[in-house]
């Protein structure tokens, strides 16, 4: 069994803009997504993982984020257990400089770090993807353990793109020897994309003091770690499981298919909501 990790960091500063007029008045974190806004799945997925203590970078505009986990007495929190504390980043410089806001929170121990608008579903059962990311990164003696999905090649500009050890790229559990933040398609060295999780040692603290802006302007975690790389500290991917799906939910396309697969996996209302969902398309190609 991995030792618990039991601190994370949840950044939720970003200004959602892709996703206006949507988020003119409430954070995107906090946008539903069957029965529940974005941001409770992912508290509930850390303290399933056993983390006792979170800290939320919160921006302009986020006191929602506050009062949805300031729970009533009436109110059964599956958070339970874990003590939510908030620090701002009024100013978004990228999630380089979010994360740099935990240090003193952090000390000396490893932690978590899990972005507010990204779910990670498991459909299958499997085991949970941070257990695995834990288990992975004391094996390994790993300085940075990042979660890694497979995207199409075409549209790896939107992401932290990550290159495999040789040899170890259909591995679920591989080493990382590069890096890039948002390449070209002709740059990145793979299609595997880091997916909204991490673990770190305090190392990773050092490498954004000596990061400068980079890609969009920003301090991004990327380069960081590309530090670390140069370095010689290890840093590692785990892959999703074939049952496992992240949902970014960040712009519309991805945000409407997140309201989709949790509406039909409603135990309630999925069934009911799958014959609407095939009548509905139905008619709609009978219209063609």
């Amino acid at each position: 069994m991995p030792v618990t990790i039991r601190k994370a960091i949840l950044p939720a500063a970003g200004l959602g803009t892709r996703l206006m007029p949507a988020t003119k008045a409430q954070p995107k974190e906090m946008l539903p997504v069957g029965r529940k806004p974005t941001i409770q799945y992912v508290v509930e997925e850390l303290a399933a993982g056993g983390v006792t203590q979170l800290l939320v970078i919160s921006g302009q505009h986020k006191r929602a984020l506050e009062d949805h986990f300031d729970p009533t007495a009436a109110e059964a929190c599956t958070w339970q257990g874990v003590e939510i504390f908030y620090t701002r980043q009024s100013v978004p410089e990228g999630l380089g400089r979010a994360i740099a806001l935990g240090e003193g929170f952090m000390g000396d121990e490893s932690f978590i770090v899990a972005l507010g608008d990204s779910i990670i579903a498991n459909h299958h059962g499997e085991e949970p993807l941070l257990s695995r990311m834990l288990r992975a990164h004391e094996e390994r003696q790993a300085a940075a353990t990042i979660a890694i999905e497979t995207v199409p090649r075409e549209v790896v500009h939107r992401y932290g793109i990550v290159g495999p050890a040789p040899g170890q790229e259909n591995e679920p559990v591989f080493a990382i020897t590069d890096l890039v933040e948002k390449p070209s398609a002709a740059e990145a060295p793979s299609n595997y994309a880091v997916a909204a999780r991490y673990v770190f040692t305090p190392v990773i603290f050092q490498a954004i003091r000596n990061i400068t802006t980079g890609a969009g302007g920003e301090y991004q975690l990327t380069d960081a770690i590309r530090l670390l790389l140069e370095a010689g500290l290890p840093v590692v991917g785990v892959r999703l499981g074939p049952g496992e799906r992240r949902y970014d939910i960040g712009n519309f396309a991805s945000y409407y298919k997140a309201c989709l697969d949790f509406a039909l996996a409603d135990e309630e209302l999925g069934k009911e909501f799958a014959q609407y969902a095939a009548a509905r398309l139905a008619a709609r190609g009978k219209c063609r």
